[in-house]
């Protein structure tokens, strides 16, 4: 009886953190999210990131996002087909990253950065008008080869100047601010800092960053939402005794040749893209938003191995884990955790992939149909044509989004401390 009530707290407690985490985050359970922006969001790669970083931190929510970047596009692009690309999909939250083409790519002036905040705020009327939570980002700066201490020079400079219009909107609209351009470019200063001579450390181009810009790039945007860090944590002693749990629940202690074994149910997952890992020398950003930690008290003096489902994750001192460790590096890089995040990125990958193929760069910015045409075949008929072939992948897409649910279905694993003989 003892036992069940002590188990009944653990719960209790554990759900308790998980809501008060839950509380302050941006999105929320139900959220239907649209990103909209430019080629920088037309690749998807940060918002990928932000969607699998929040899906794997609340698993057993209702998500759906949706990314409509368009190459090339400005605020007043966004602001003219916000009904066509943001209004149908009857979003409740969205997220606006504009600004690095509505520069014009020279030094700042009003004739640019005008039409620039017109465009923003004729988003922010219409997201009001339907009752759509904004987060409005700012852009990221260039990565330029450039040589010197700092990269905020050139057009950063004028990029700087419109992530002040951002928050103008912002505090004006009653909108999250996201500032992303300001930790994306102390990364920057950090790697200038360390040698005579600077490498671009963010991938792509200066413009379109790789998976290490565009991992930072959604890192600070995750900040700004007020993203929780914390997966889950467990203390436990080699007695058998759970001293503390938060998103998580550990059952089945049994000290073992030397050290301990337990299963661990996680309430969510860490994630990193192991793409973007050339960018943590200048940012930690795979720990800094994956708190997955172990304490374990009781074990003697020595060196031990961690073990997740029979595979290697780390090797601790006795004193490293009777202070608690963060083990979300090793578990994404081997063992069931590792396999189940590649899973969850490969349905959130696929079904975002098919959106934009399938229909949203395939179809729908891909309608302009020359008039002759139209002398072959009715403009009425080819429009039955085109909203039939879109109504059947729309159909499609219900069915995507489930495959990442059930990607995301939450096992037990076991964990094994082991003595390094």
């Amino acid at each position: 009886m003892l036992q069940l009530v002590r188990w009944c707290l653990v719960v209790v407690v554990a759900c308790g953190a998980a809501s008060a985490r839950a509380a302050d985050f941006f999105f929320k359970d139900g959220d239907t999210v649209v990103m909209i922006g430019d080629s920088i969001t037309e690749q998807h790669l940060y918002s990928n990131y932000v969607e699998l970083w929040t899906v794997t931190r609340f698993p057993g929510w209702k998500l759906t996002f949706r990314n409509v970047g368009i190459g090339g596009d400005r605020s007043v692009g966004g602001n003219s087909r916000f009904a066509r690309d943001v209004l149908l999909y009857k979003p409740t939250a969205m997220t606006v990253d504009f600004g690095m083409n509505d520069g014009s790519y020279r030094t700042f002036e009003e004739g640019t950065f005008r039409p620039y905040m017109d465009g923003l705020q004729g988003m922010a009327n219409q997201a009001k008008a339907a009752g759509i939570r904004v987060a409005w980002c700012t852009p990221q700066p260039l990565d330029t080869g450039d040589q010197g201490a700092t990269a905020l020079t050139g057009y950063n400079e004028t990029l700087e100047k419109f992530s002040d219009g951002v928050k103008v909107i912002a505090e004006k609209n009653g909108g999250l601010f996201v500032d992303q351009f300001h930790p994306y470019l102390a990364a920057l200063d950090r790697a200038r800092a360390k040698g005579p001579k600077y490498d671009r450390i963010t991938g792509g181009d200066a413009v379109h960053p790789g998976p290490p810009g565009q991992a930072l790039m959604a890192a600070s945007i995750l900040k700004g939402l007020n993203f929780p860090a914390l997966v889950s944590s467990a203390e436990i002693d080699v007695t058998g005794k759970v001293t503390a749990v938060e998103n998580c629940k550990i059952e089945n202690v049994v000290a073992k040749e030397g050290g301990v074994s337990f299963s661990r149910l996680d309430g969510a997952l860490p994630y990193f893209p192991a793409s973007a890992n050339p960018i943590l020398p200048s940012a930690p950003i795979l720990e800094e938003l994956n708190n997955y930690r172990l304490k374990v008290t009781g074990l003697a003096t020595g060196k031990y191995e961690v073990r997740v489902g029979g595979k290697k994750v780390a090797e601790l001192t006795s004193v490293q884990l009777a202070e608690g460790a963060n083990l979300a590096a090793g578990v994404l890089n081997e063992g069931p955790i590792a396999e189940q995040v590649k899973a969850v990125t490969t349905a959130v990958t696929s079904k975002n992939q098919f959106h934009h193929d399938a229909i949203y760069r395939g179809v729908i910015l891909n309608s302009n149909v020359p008039d002759w045409v139209y002398n072959i075949v009715p403009k009425a008929e080819l429009e039955a044509k085109k909203k039939a072939l879109l109504d059947e992948r729309y159909a499609k897409l219900p069915g995507l989004d489930a495959d990442v649910a059930k990607s995301l279905v939450m096992k037990a694993n076991t964990f094994d401390i082991v003595p390094v003989k």
